[in-house]
């Protein structure tokens, strides 16, 4: 085939020559075709050769549709499979190629970048999200081509050998990824006992690179990845570059393997959701912690984080009613939510950016930041109008409405929840139609309540919209939003005094916002449960429910930890200290099932510091 014909002709030529020598029976298999393309085709000219393959199909197809006579039609029909043969190994010949111009690119990316510029485009051309990510394999191809070009000790060097290092620190971590949960077979998140149990510690011990073993030891003591940061001013882009790539197969690892446990009540996307909170909020923390040190590894840090939350934004699961979740605990992670809101600012409006918004907007209502929701929530309500997401809309203005309700703005809150319904009803968002239900219900009790509106009707309709909230959840087989249902049907019944069938739900409540996961919906249903059991004169119930509420919301660092504390300081000064701590260490074994030994010491103290704060 001359190379003085046009490329066009050439790659007609290659397809021609390809299918009269499969004609004859020159080719017997898939393979032989495949290195024909390899020899024939150029990089960089895939387009032009699409187009001549394009052609030739187009032409053949044509020919077997029109034919007549039965010897050429036969002909035509086998040039046509053999066309189809060149097409899937051509589909074969792109994935290859691919690669290897993306290994090829991002080594020009690296090498021609400035010094300060590297480790960001580094991270940039790592992107798990880019088309055609780059592979543990293909990562070592990349180590091996910078080293061509890096001089001993420079920062190519370096990059060089922190990808090999975090390469092979992942295989020793990889085969050992799971073992800490038959360690720890209470509990499959990242809480528990700080120390020597969990999944970082368990890390830890297999590595022997002295920052990412320091990092994973810091970890699992829960002490602060912002302080462990700012120790590291000796910190090599060598050493930075390992510890990046153990972090984020770590993460990958972990999501993969929750992935598959779909049907798996304790594992499964629930765990997914947690992992990918986990870890962008360690890299948050450690983005804050490196600022003192300089802006190159700070940014870096935030870059990764970003990438994070942009993979979890797209995955069918990402919460869009729920915030907070039960593996996504311990006392390093508390507020580290805030964390993540300087990151996203300078963000561009995308569809990621509104949903990571929608997740931040309700985490901060669980602290009781109300007005930081709010403008979360408004913010992600015109990116996802702007984006066409409908799903992200609807859940915006059920939010909207929800922390309205909390601020005592019920008209607004109405406001909302009516316009989720309309439009959820338009989109056929059943999910969102269920929320905004319970949430149209939810704000009018509220505002009857407030209003002294003692008209049965209005509590009837309103309770109404809740009951049919509760049975579309139901039907639809989604537990955030049944947890949200019955904790609302709940309350609103403790409203308007029916206590004994407010018990009912706020107890049902509980039970499925432990599945679920999320633990501010499972303190606010403990809370409004002790509220219940004192109208009763339970005070024997109103101690378990109230000091497990009071402590759990405190743990995720919730405003509204205060609600049960002063109930609870009330019931202590109606019945006496001593009657009350007899109440306490009457359910110690089953408090301790469900907040640990720590956790049930923890109460008086709390009980003493919410004493202290009013006085």
């Amino acid at each position: 085939m001359p190379d003085s014909l046009p490329l066009s002709d050439r790659y007609l030529a290659l397809i021609d020559e390809i299918v009269e020598t499969t004609l004859k029976g020159k080719i017997s298999s898939v393979e032989q075709v495949y290195q024909m393309l390899l020899k024939g085709i150029t990089s960089g000219t895939g387009e032009v050769f699409e187009l001549a393959l394009s052609d030739r199909l187009n032409a053949f197809q044509s020919q077997v549709d029109s034919e007549k006579d039965e010897l050429k039609k036969a002909k035509a029909t086998r040039s046509l499979r053999a066309i189809k043969t060149i097409q899937s190994q051509w589909q074969r010949w792109q994935e290859q190629n691919k690669a290897t111009e993306a290994i090829a690119s991002a080594v020009t990316e690296i090498t021609t970048a400035t010094a300060n510029e590297r480790l960001a485009t580094f991270i940039r051309v790592t992107d798990p999200n880019q088309k055609y990510p780059l592979n543990l394999q293909q990562l070592q191809q990349l180590s091996k081509a910078l080293q061509q070009f890096a001089q001993a000790d420079s920062d190519l060097q370096q990059f060089s050998e922190g990808i090999t290092r975090g390469l092979a620190s992942w295989q020793r971590l990889q085969d050992n990824l799971l073992s800490w949960m038959y360690e720890q077979k209470e509990s499959l998140g990242f809480g528990g006992v700080p120390g020597e149990r969990g999944p970082w510690a368990s890390w830890a011990k297999q590595l022997s690179s002295e920052l990412p073993q320091t990092l994973l030891r810091t970890l699992a003591r829960e002490e602060s990845a912002i302080e462990f940061a700012q120790r590291q001013r000796g910190i090599t882009l060598r050493d930075w570059v390992e510890m990046a790539l153990i972090l984020q197969f770590l993460q990958r690892g972990l999501i993969n393997w929750f992935d598959q446990q779909a049907y798996d009540v304790k594992a499964g996307p629930k765990l997914s959701i947690s992992t990918f909170l986990t870890f962008a909020v360690i890299w948050s923390q450690l983005a804050s912690g490196f600022s003192s040190i300089g802006t190159v590894y700070s940014d870096a840090c935030s870059q990764i984080m970003l990438q994070i939350l942009r993979t979890f934004a797209q995955r069918p699961y990402f919460p869009f009613y729920g915030g907070i979740f039960a593996s996504f605990t311990g006392t390093y992670l508390r507020d580290a939510l805030d964390y993540l809101d300087e990151p996203l600012r300078r963000g561009e409006g995308t569809q990621e950016k509104a949903r990571i918004l929608t997740l931040l907007g309700y985490s901060q209502r669980a602290l009781g930041q109300y007005q930081r929701s709010i403008d979360f929530h408004q913010q992600a309500l015109e990116i996802a109008r702007n984006a066409g997401d409908r799903a992200c809309e609807i859940a915006n203005l059920n939010h909207l409405s929800r922390t309205y309700v909390q601020q005592q703005n019920y008209a607004e809150a109405i406001n909302y929840s009516q316009r989720a319904l309309i439009l959820s009803r338009q989109a056929g968002d059943r999910t969102g139609e269920a929320n905004a239900l319970v949430n149209l219900g939810y704000s009018e009790v509220m505002q009857a309540q407030e209003l002294e509106n003692l008209e049965p009707e209005t509590y009837e309709a309103a309770i109404n919209y809740l009951e049919q909230g509760l049975k579309l959840s139901e039907k639809l087989g989604d537990i955030q939003s049944k947890a949200l249902c019955v904790s609302s049907l709940g309350i609103a019944y403790l409203v308007i005094g029916e206590h004994q069938t407010a018990i009912k739900y706020l107890e049902d409540g509980f039970k499925t916002a432990q599945v679920s996961g999320d633990l501010y919906l499972q303190g606010r249903n403990l809370a409004y449960l002790a509220e219940a059991y004192y109208h009763l004169q339970n005070s024997e119930k109103t101690v378990y429910t109230g000091c497990l509420g009071m402590y759990l919301l405190q743990q995720i660092a919730s405003r509204e930890w205060r609600q049960p504390a002063g109930l609870l300081t009330i019931l202590q000064g109606q019945i006496g200290v001593e009657a009350f701590q007899k109440l306490l260490q009457q359910h110690r074994p089953k408090m301790i099932a469900v907040i640990g030994v720590d956790g049930y010491d923890h109460i008086p103290q709390l009980l003493e510091e919410y004493k202290g704060d009013i006085s």
